[in-house]
């Protein structure tokens, strides 16, 4: 017969012995299933991250990952452990949540997950938020788009901001700000004082796109499929800034959104071109599960971004006042 005094000793045994950062550690190696990433997320070493698991593993009495070559993977033990993490993080949000909503604004914690190209102009909308609530901690994780839709779906985050939102019915989206996709060339390029330009003159002209997964090349080569365009792509690069020297130094022509060209610098050395079909007028998105009870604290960001967000249009004959609208909004003191 099984022992009730024995099950009550084991869960005390469990609440003396296991720590939040034990449990915090873990989570993110089986995440990852990697101690290394866990460790360079969690800004610990990872002989800190390998200490945690064991003194987890000894505390519940089993093994938690097994070992393939290089790789580790969970044990039975270890879903069951992953599993109750989750939860009690999830019970740790909760409450965390209704305290800040009785304290108000005045303290909180705001956490975003945005995909790459929001760093031109996310910080700028971020820092009047700030000063209007000096209590409010903000997180914000850029990352590249597939990442971005991972972390939606472990719900690691109170928002997401992209330009492609997943067409998805549990989740609710709101555009806020224009994005604009141009189409840019070396400033010396033979199409640069063109006007009018058809869509198949770009042809034989080498491109430079953005990785497989991106965004912004998703909507370009679907722009192209459906005019029946085919365009050679002689380099990838997983950056804006890479791309846009690329471009710098005559390897190709790209389409990038208009909020990456906020360097005086770079707009001098390079032509947005006027070919047909171009800017792709496109928007971002702020977007959260519908079933996710928002804290005051997102409540309150996602009500000032839609807000705020109003006063930016792209002016068609001066495309780039938009950039410097935004920069002229960051400027500003509250």
């Amino acid at each position: 017969m099984k022992s009730y005094v024995g099950d009550v000793r084991q869960k005390d045994t469990l609440l003396k012995s296991i720590t939040l950062d034990q449990l915090q550690v873990f989570e993110a190696a089986a995440r990852h299933s990697s101690f290394t990433r866990a460790a360079e997320e969690l800004f610990v070493t990872q002989p800190t991250v390998s200490m945690q698991v064991k003194h987890l593993t000894q505390a519940v009495g089993v093994p938690l990952f097994e070992y393939v070559g290089k790789r580790i993977y969970l044990t039975e033990a270890g879903r069951e452990v992953l599993g109750t993490c989750k939860e009690i993080f999830k019970c740790l949000d909760r409450l965390e949540t209704t305290i800040v909503d009785l304290k108000g604004m005045k303290q909180g914690r705001l956490r975003l997950a945005a995909v790459t190209t929001t760093k031109y102009f996310i910080p700028k909308l971020l820092k009047p938020f700030c000063k209007l609530y000096p209590g409010v901690s903000v997180s914000l994780e850029i990352t590249n788009h597939n990442v971005l839709l991972s972390r939606l779906n472990e719900n690691l985050d109170d928002l997401y901001i992209l330009s492609c939102p997943p067409e998805r019915e549990d989740m609710e989206t709101k555009a806020f700000l224009d994005n604009p996709l141009v189409l840019v060339a070396p400033y010396d390029h033979p199409l640069a004082f063109k006007r009018n330009i058809p869509l198949k003159n770009l042809i034989n002209e080498p491109f430079i796109m953005r990785e497989q997964g991106s965004g912004t090349r998703k909507v370009v080569q679907q722009f192209f499929a459906q005019n029946q365009i085919s365009v050679p792509i002689n380099l990838e690069l997983g950056s804006n800034e890479a791309i846009q020297q690329a471009v710098i130094d005559g390897l190709g022509l790209s389409v990038l959104s208009l909020h990456t060209l906020n360097s005086p610098e770079t707009i001098k050395k390079l032509a947005i071109l006027d070919v047909e079909g171009f800017p792709l007028y496109r928007q971002w998105h702020v977007l959260y599960p519908k079933k996710k009870q928002l804290s005051i604290t997102a409540s309150t960001f996602l009500e000032y971004l839609l807000v705020q967000s109003q006063q930016f249009s792209v002016d068609q004959k001066n495309p780039l006042r938009l950039i410097e609208e935004l920069q002229a909004m960051a400027s500003l003191t509250v």
